[in-house]
């Protein structure tokens, strides 16, 4: 009865996240091509009003501008952090069993990235729209269902709904929430973030008839010796990807040493936008159109997509590392298919043989950008197929994809999300366990029943205090409890009867306080010989407890069980 009733609630509860999640994700969406049309961002928009040039050069510079005012202002003074919200966050969430972010950050960080957007920062919608997912994801797991490793599943099920929405893909919205979400594949968690990709797809493909992000044709690869073209493309793409990484990166270390307030920080990005889209619009916003065209034999010259590549791929890290939220997937995806159909037009024109067009290197250039960005080759992959429903265009791709991911991994990392939570104390290459062991406190295993005594005690009375305990030790402490030292059965029959505990005790070389992890614990006390190393407070210096070698292991081995338990249960 229990396996039926939580086979029941997670189906439940499955759908009714992944309806939450399609819809908020389709409204953010809309939001966003609402406020292109009304600020001029859009292509539409600024066709419209071609014949008032100067509104329209008001309208690319101010909006931009204003907007990253106006987004600064809202996370500075809404939000408990003072930052926009992103994947990250919720990657964190799941791999450390810690919570997410309030549901008012979440929201204000979300309103933000859809104000960014639609203003024409270059930034992505993908980023944010996961996160709804997630922050709906968080609000079903805090329902009392007695359902344990509720959250990490609920999580994956709004990131899985949001991204099958997004792209109409429901696969690779399942494929993504397991790669990069969760980071395992248990049947567990499968199955209702299968149910939820599902129901965002329903909501995206049959009630709203969303429209899918590009169509190509393409009749497949017409010579084999293309795949070493896809392979060097794929190489070149790693490094188009680690320079987009770690410009972002730059950025957001440009603008902690900033002076200016981080309100105002985005404005400067915002203006640099304005500027450079008086000459190349199609960096504002998402840049779909330009996505759209890049697949088309002539659309763009040569020199053009060299210097739109370029230009988004600075203006997104200014973007990002000066503090519009948004996302990496969609800048990613943009510079990624220009990259690609540029490769494609130098190799058709300089090399001595054929091509099979420029679609399938713009596709192979697009998904190998992308996934080292993300971190996600298979979804990437999958992505490719079913948007295009094309085998052989999945099959170069994943060439691409391939060699980009073990050129990045080597020389960068896994993903842009890694590196920035490397940098936040959260090293994701240890793995689950060791991401939850560094998010585990030391307090939460210390003994805090242990033998004490105080500094003016001889030595000759605690001879009988140590033969009357199990302990082979005593903790020194003041009057006002603060630690001074610990004293051994070795250093008690070894000295002078009438020496004081003080006198006596040797201070440990092992001390943790109330931050320590398990993790911090475990390597810390490799050489430590001793029975146990103090606990004490940071504030005050008082002794709290005490951390035995076995308490220490005890604490990893729970953890490492109770992994492999919610890997491998089926339900």
């Amino acid at each position: 009865m229990q396996a039926l009733y939580r086979i029941t609630v997670l189906a439940l509860l499955s759908i009714a996240i992944g309806t939450l999640a399609s819809l908020a994700a389709i409204g953010f969406v809309e939001l966003v091509a609402w406020l292109n049309d009304l600020l001029l961002v859009a292509p539409r928009a600024r066709i419209i009003w071609e014949t008032r040039p100067l509104l329209v050069m008001a309208a690319t510079i101010l909006a931009p501008t204003l907007g990253g005012l106006i987004v600064g202002l809202m996370l500075a003074r809404l939000t408990s952090q003072g930052r926009g919200f992103t994947p990250p966050d919720a990657i964190l969430a799941v791999q450390t069993r810690t919570s997410m972010p309030s549901f008012r950050d979440g929201l204000v960080s979300s309103l933000a990235a859809a104000l960014s957007l639609g203003a024409g920062a270059s930034v992505g919608q993908y980023g944010p729209m996961a996160y709804m997912g997630a922050q709906i994801g968080a609000l079903g797991a805090r329902l009392n269902l007695g359902i344990a490793h509720l959250q990490g599943v609920a999580i994956g099920c709004g990131v899985a709904a949001a991204i099958s929405t997004a792209f109409n893909a429901p696969i690779a919205g399942l494929v993504f929430a397991h790669e990069v979400i969760l980071r395992h594949y248990s049947l567990r968690a499968f199955a209702p973030t299968t149910v939820a990709a599902a129901t965002g797809y329903v909501f995206a493909n049959v009630v709203f008839e969303h429209e899918p992000l590009f169509t190509v044709a393409f009749e497949g690869v017409k010579h084999s010796y293309e795949f070493v073209f896809f392979a060097l493309e794929g190489i070149l793409c790693a490094f188009i990807a680690i320079a987009f990484m770690q410009l972002i990166l730059a950025c957001q270390n440009l603008s902690g040493r900033m002076s200016l307030p981080f309100a105002f920080r985005p404005m400067l990005a915002g203006l640099a936008v304005g500027l450079v889209a008086l000459e190349l619009p199609e960096v504002m916003g998402i840049g779909y159109e330009a996505l759209r065209f890049a697949t088309i034999e002539g659309a763009f010259a040569g020199h053009e997509l060299a210097l739109l590549v370029v230009a988004k791929i600075v203006l997104t890290a200014l973007c990002l590392g000066f503090g519009f939220p948004g996302g990496v997937f969609s800048p990613s995806l943009l510079i990624g298919i220009l990259f690609g159909a540029l490769f494609g037009m130098i190799v058709a024109q300089f090399s001595p043989f054929d091509t099979s067009g420029i679609v399938v290197y713009a596709i192979c250039g697009m998904m190998a950008v992308t996934s080292p960005v993300i971190g996600a080759p298979l979804t990437t992959i999958i992505v490719v197929f079913e948007l295009t429903r094309s085998y052989p265009l999945t099959i170069a791709a994943m060439v691409s994809v391939v060699f980009a991911n073990l050129v990045a991994f080597r020389l960068f990392g896994r993903s842009i999300f890694d590196v920035q939570l490397l940098k936040r104390g959260c090293d994701l290459a240890r793995g689950r366990d060791g991401a939850i062991l560094s998010h585990t406190y030391l307090t939460d295993y210390m003994v805090k029943e242990f033998p004490r005594c105080d500094r003016q005690d001889r030595l000759g009375d605690l001879r009988a205090r140590l033969c009357e305990q199990s302990w082979d030790s005593l903790f020194v402490t003041d009057s006002a409890g603060q630690y001074l030292g610990t004293l051994t059965a070795r250093h008690i029959l070894a000295q002078d009867p009438e020496c004081t505990a003080e006198q006596a005790c040797v201070r440990s070389p092992v001390i943790f306080d109330e931050t320590t992890s398990i993790r911090a614990a475990m390597d810390n006390l490799v050489d430590f010989l001793g029975e146990a190393a103090p606990v004490v407070s940071s504030q005050d210096g008082r002794l709290i407890g005490v951390a035995p070698e076995g308490v220490v292991i005890s604490a990893y081995l729970d953890i490492s069980r109770e992994l492999r338990r919610e890997e491998n249960e089926a339900a």
